[in-house]
């Protein structure tokens, strides 16, 4: 999986019709900044507005992923976010000419195809993953519907689907390597039993579907009026039931495609969630509405554990190292207290102090007993909140970075040699005329030991 962000190179565009709206629409991919994230966009709207792709804003799963923002709705989301998800891109604007992303085959391999024609760009900042805490669970035992999602350092998925039918027997499908989402998932295509056809048309849904863009099962008999009702409904001359339980006799690209499908969907659902994930996720019977309640789960513990202590993987590559760090910051023996910074998103940063009985600090301030002083924790705090908020400039060395207001400070234990100091700052508004406003945190492990409310002024330096 990917250490870095990554966005796509230049632009890139497709064209085709909404599967439930019928509507012909083209579809732009554009290079987003860094921490961006997935977003739509209706260009077709006054204003042009815009819906991220969020679990909040999912306001219909009944035949495909809605979600609506302002009165602002984006049909069938599921499959340029698996497509994005599967080729490990981080930060995309997805414009659209209309209400719905294009169908096309009805499956995610066209978006992949133009993904690919865009080419990557690997950004400068890790990626954001999050990695399961605890199992997470979705059951609806109505339907024998089951969801989970399980601790995993590493991105994998295992699906089954059951429909009790005669033609589409039980089925199981699995991304142990998420490397290998185009060559095994990203080409399976949408279904749809016939039984579900006149219904589905009936609801105003499917507009756009046809024999072309989705694998429709022959689960019962069907009469010859009947077929020439579907010929008509398809938009096709001709319809044949055919005689391996798939209209027209359609060859499947896998013999469990409609699992893999599944799949498919889970993993652009998923994606509502706004982070990558780290989780084994074990699906049975999905569908879009289980779906999006796992994902709204997995959504929930995500920010219960941002209230927490905050992650630090030392095997992840920093965003700056030490040297880095003294290229931002004017801090210099013994004042410089960052050691290396492993998150940034623009609102938010973690650095890390490496607290040993070597620093100046031991031999006069309780050197029979060392505790380090407060003050330096506050000050390594402000270091960390310093590079938070110079690279926010764009311009970093022009600016000088000054303390100017510390409120609410409390210290909740004592920093000794040996413990490694996690401290997390975040801006609590936007800067103004170079004023930022900060809450930092300083941990141990899972204990707080001092958090504090900061001012920070940004004063350009003389030319």
């Amino acid at each position: 999986m990917n250490v870095k962000q990554h966005t796509i190179q230049k632009i890139v565009s497709i064209t085709g019709v909404g599967l439930h709206t019928g509507e012909k629409v083209t579809m732009l991919l554009q290079p987003a900044a860094i921490n961006h994230g997935y977003k739509f966009q209706r260009i077709d709207l006054p204003g042009k507005p815009i819906v991220e792709a969020d679990v909040d804003y999912v306001v219909d799963t009944s035949r495909g992923t809605v979600l609506e923002k302002n009165d602002v709705r984006i049909h069938t989301t599921e499959h340029i976010l698996a497509a994005l998800v599967g080729l490990q891109v981080d930060n995309v604007m997805i414009q659209l000419d209309g209400p719905e992303v294009p169908i096309l085959d009805g499956s995610a391999i066209k978006f992949v195809e133009i993904i690919e024609e865009a080419g990557l760009e690997e950004q400068h900042s890790l990626r954001n993953y999050y990695e399961i805490e605890e199992a997470i669970h979705f059951r609806n035992d109505d339907q024998s519907i089951e969801l989970a999602a399980l601790p995993l350092n590493d991105y994998r998925l295992t699906v089954m689907v059951d429909y009790n039918s005669t033609v589409l027997h039980s089925q199981h499908a699995q991304l142990h390597d998420i490397n290998l989402f185009k060559q095994q998932i990203a080409s399976c295509r949408t279904f749809v039993f016939l039984h579900e056809l006149e219904a589905l048309f009936k609801a105003g849904l499917i507009k756009g579907g046809n024999v072309d863009n989705a694998v429709v099962i022959v689960d019962r008999e069907v009469s010859e009026g009947e077929v020439e009702n579907l010929s008509k409904l398809l938009n096709k001359e001709k319809i044949e039931i055919g005689k391996t339980g798939i209209l027209n006799d359609m060859p499947l690209r896998f013999a469990n495609e409609p699992a893999r499908h599944k799949l498919l969907d889970v993993m652009g659902d998923l994606a509502l969630i706004g982070r990558p994930l780290k989780a084994h996720i074990l699906a049975a019977r999905p569908g879009h509405t289980p779906n999006v309640a796992l994902a709204k789960k997995i959504k929930k513990q995500m920010l219960d554990s941002a209230k927490g202590a905050p992650q630090f993987d030392p095997n992840v590559p920093p965003v700056y190292n030490v040297s880095e760090i003294a290229r931002l910051l004017p801090h210099r023996y013994p004042f410089a207290l960052v050691d290396k910074i492993v998150y940034l998103d623009g609102q938010a940063v973690v650095g890390v102090k490496n607290i040993t009985m070597n620093e100046p600090q031991f031999t006069g301030h309780f050197p029979e007993n060392p505790v380090m002083p407060g003050v330096l924790q506050i000050e390594a705090i402000a270091q960390t909140g310093g590079v938070l908020v110079l690279t926010s400039t764009g311009d970093p060395e022009a600016f000088w970075p000054y303390l100017v207001g510390i409120d609410n400070c409390r210290f909740y234990r004592n920093v000794l040699p040996g413990d490694t100091l996690i401290i997390r700052c975040h801006l609590l508004a936007a800067i103004r005329l170079g004023v930022a406003k900060m809450h930092g945190e300083a941990w141990v492990g899972k204990n707080l030991v001092c958090d504090v409310d900061m001012t920070a002024r940004l004063v350009r330096k003389a030319k």
